[in-house]
């Protein structure tokens, strides 16, 4: 009961966001958990790092399963982009590696910023 509550809570708050918004979150929620993850790294602690690498992966995975299927480059430079960055994550988890997840921390810091910029561009031609 719990958690479908949760969950019906959680699907209300993402329906009220654009979903140039929710892509916004996704990298931002990128940046936390691969943060997190290398902070578990350097504390040995093996049962944080696996949980903050997984919630990266699955984040990976909503954003791939979030682009069109319009078969243009830039879905598939995107779609192998984060592929790539899952492989890097995995990579990092087992070999405990902090420069693997900073590698991936910048990619997200320079896609969210892109991601901010072409979306604000939008908004002002609108």
């Amino acid at each position: 009961m719990r958690k479908s509550a949760y969950q019906a809570y959680s699907q209300n708050q993402t329906g009220v966001y654009s979903p140039e918004k929710l892509i916004e979150m996704l990298y931002e929620g990128l940046l936390k958990y691969t943060s997190l993850a290398k902070r578990a790294i350097e504390k040995n602690d093996v049962q944080a790092k696996a949980k903050w690498i997984n919630r990266s992966n699955d984040i990976f995975i909503e954003l791939i399963n979030s682009l069109s299927n319009d078969g243009s480059e830039m879905t598939a430079y995107l779609s192998g982009l984060y592929m790539h960055q899952i492989k890097a994550l995995n990579h990092a988890n087992i070999k405990n590696s902090t420069s693997e997840l900073d590698t991936i921390i910048h990619v997200v810091k320079v896609l969210l910023q892109t991601w901010k910029e072409e979306t604000h561009v939008e908004y002002e031609m609108a």
